[in-house]
């Protein structure tokens, strides 16, 4: 069966990084094995396996929840079945380069929250820090174990059209997605059962063993009750809270579950109270302890900083790591890892400006249909203006409000992300996407999921991936 159709119609983008075609249009070689099993496939047998990963997402209720949109909140994660395929030589770099900007960012944190060398050395500004929402001066001075802030992390990276991988953002506080990352794995499992194994893929089901055991080693107890504290139904990572707790076998609690007693955390069971040792919260630090942030947070528990503090309660990520991924920070990591360790960035970051210096503010405004401004605290692709889709009136009101308090933005150029291709109504078709690799760090150093959660563009044209902006995901295969 001959099925070029489906590739003589897949239109590259100009001065863009292509995934599957080099600038030769010749197939590059990690998609080759994938390209032949498609060459054997009617287009009638893909369109039949799009409607069963649907049915599949559907029946395991893989959602996600939108909450500016009329249709409801809960909607279906749309996947593509086409997988990203990375070489083992890229993915060597990319792991490198994030165990590397993660040592160096919990080093950040620890020194911050400590003796603020970096401050002193005149390499970051005590305003900056001191301005920074992020910033919990609660945290000052806290022991927390193994020196271990950031406990989980996604790093996004995106591919830029010179085919070197580069750093959007560090999420360190509460970082999403990675239910998504394996679902679409269970999912390919199910849609190509010949062609993992045959193709060397390496497996990201392991995750959930790991995270429970780099949990587990916080704890000096050999059996730890560990819990995962979610916001509750309402919150748009639910599905992934309830998820990961069933995959590692620990108790799902919100706020109302638990009850602090003499500095020590408590669950509430059927059998009276029960001692909890670690916490792998997906609450944010404004919310978790009434007492000390926001007063009236009905998510979290009276008095587990306190607990957490005198050492009888671990929280996962720590408090205050959010201080690392502010988009105001995120300019001074390749500072940081020259700074702590002594090295160059293996992965650039994206060329930043801050508004708050006038004279980037006003090289931004000359510019502004070539850059992308987002608030330094912002998350999810809300509240940002992309300068050559925006009108000159949405750039003026946009620019209005950022001059009110331009420090709490930033500027970036809009870059060309790379593109992949897409099964979509039938045919093959290019569309931007990013990548999530999440890292665990524990005692014994930093281990990386060998994947992670590719997001993709679905609109045709658009830069943006998040699935609350009507993105979507596929399988992220690395090569063994």
């Amino acid at each position: 069966m001959d099925n070029n159709h489906l590739f003589s119609s897949y239109d590259t983008l100009p001065k863009t990084w292509d995934e599957m075609y080099n600038d030769n249009a010749e197939f590059r070689s990690q998609y080759e094995g994938f390209i032949k099993y498609l060459e054997k496939t009617s287009p009638e047998k893909l369109t039949k396996k799009e409607d069963l990963s649907k049915q599949l997402f559907m029946s395991q209720g893989v959602t996600f929840t939108v909450y500016n949109d009329n249709e409801g909140i809960e909607k279906i994660f749309p996947f593509d079945i086409v997988p990203r395929i990375i070489t083992a030589k890229e993915w060597a770099k990319i792991e490198s380069g994030i165990k590397q900007r993660l040592k160096a960012l919990n080093l950040f944190i620890k020194d911050i929250y400590n003796e603020q060398f970096i401050i002193k050395d005149g390499i970051i500004s005590a305003e900056l820090i001191y301005s920074c929402p992020n910033f919990l001066r609660e945290m000052k001075g806290v022991k927390v174990p193994h020196d271990v802030y950031v406990h989980i992390s996604g790093v996004d990276l995106i591919r830029n059209n010179d085919g070197e991988f580069y750093v959007l953002e560090d999420n360190l506080r509460t970082p999403s997605g990675v239910s998504y990352m394996l679902e679409n794995r269970e999912i390919s499992k199910r849609l190509f059962p010949g062609i993992l194994p045959k193709s060397n893929i390496q497996s990201v089901s392991n995750y959930p063993n790991l995270l429970y055991k780099k949990l587990k080693e916080l704890s000096n107890n050999s059996d730890p009750n560990i819990v995962l504290l979610t916001p509750g139904i309402y919150n748009s990572a639910y599905y992934e809270h309830t998820t990961l707790a069933r995959l590692m076998g620990i108790e799902l609690v919100e706020g109302t579950d638990l009850v602090v007693k003499n500095h020590y955390v408590y669950m509430k069971t059927t059998n009276g109270l029960k001692q909890v040792d670690v916490i792998y919260r997906r609450v944010d630090d404004d919310f978790l302890d009434p007492l000390e942030f926001n007063a009236k947070s009905v998510l979290g528990v009276a008095g587990i900083m306190a607990a957490y503090r005198k050492g009888n309660v671990n929280i996962v990520n720590a408090p205050g790591t959010g201080i690392a991924d502010d988009k105001a920070i995120y300019i001074y990591v390749p500072d940081m890892i020259k700074y702590y360790l002594d090295e160059e960035p293996i992965l650039k970051n994206i060329e930043t400006y801050q508004l708050g210096r006038p004279d980037e503010l006003e090289y931004v405004t000359k510019n502004i249909k070539d850059m992308v401004i987002k608030k330094t605290d912002g998350s999810g692709g809300y509240g940002m203006l992309m300068g050559h889709e925006a009108t000159d009136d949405e750039i003026k009101d946009y620019l209005d409000n950022v001059n009110k308090k331009p420090e709490n933005f930033i500027a970036q150029p809009i870059l060309r992300l790379s593109t992949a291709p897409c099964y979509i109504d039938g045919q093959l078709t290019p569309r931007c996407i990013d990548l999530r690799p999440f890292a665990l760090s524990g005692r014994d150093g930093i281990d990386i999921c060998p994947g992670g959660l590719t997001r993709v563009a679905l609109k045709k044209g658009s830069l943006v991936v998040n699935s609350s902006q009507g993105g979507g995901s596929k399988d992220t295969w690395v090569i063994g």
